[in-house]
């Protein structure tokens, strides 16, 4: 079994730029997922409204070959979460240091619709801002974007606001 629990953030960064490098290397585009969710939500919504794939929006995202590898790496870090967690044996309200400054309430349908929430406000503005929290600070900093720079350091100092406004303690 592991002594400990988590992965190196050295040895984690480290593979993260080597997925960047191979990404860019081989399919000609920087990491990124948030496009991938347009996709889906234009094929779901044409379902019901075919005129949907018309609109420009939604006609970039819906005919582009790019999305495709995009959308298998989504499904891959869900893959992969669920894979890393099985693996270190780390559950919900386990004292591991990992989980220790988060409160888990079983059950919790409120805790449930802020999380939706709260990813679809993410979501809504990885799009306004032209590309996702990991698209921004693992692609746009690798790839020297001042426009990424500037939105990793907003997304902390969010973070840090947010933590003195909505900190329980």
């Amino acid at each position: 079994m592991l002594k400990n629990k988590s992965w190196s953030p050295y040895m984690a960064g480290g593979l993260i730029g080597v997925v960047q490098f191979l990404a860019v290397w081989t399919a000609g585009y920087p990491l990124g997922t948030s496009s991938s969710y347009v996709k889906v939500t234009g094929h779901l919504a044409s379902f019901f409204d075919a005129s949907i794939a018309k609109i420009a929006y939604f006609e970039k995202y819906m005919t582009s070959g790019k999305i495709e590898w995009q959308l298998a790496l989504v499904l891959g870090i869900i893959l992969g979460a669920f894979i890393s967690s099985h693996l270190s044996k780390v559950r919900r309200g386990d004292s591991s240091p990992v989980w220790k400054t988060v409160s888990f309430q079983q059950g919790s349908t409120g805790r449930a619709v802020m999380a939706f929430l709260g990813g679809f406000l993410m979501l809504m503005g990885a799009r306004i801002a032209g590309g996702c929290t990991s698209g921004h600070g693992v692609s746009g900093i690798a790839l020297m974007g001042v426009g990424s720079i500037v939105t990793v350091a907003m997304l902390f100092v969010g973070g840090i606001l947010a933590s003195f406004i909505f900190d329980r303690k």
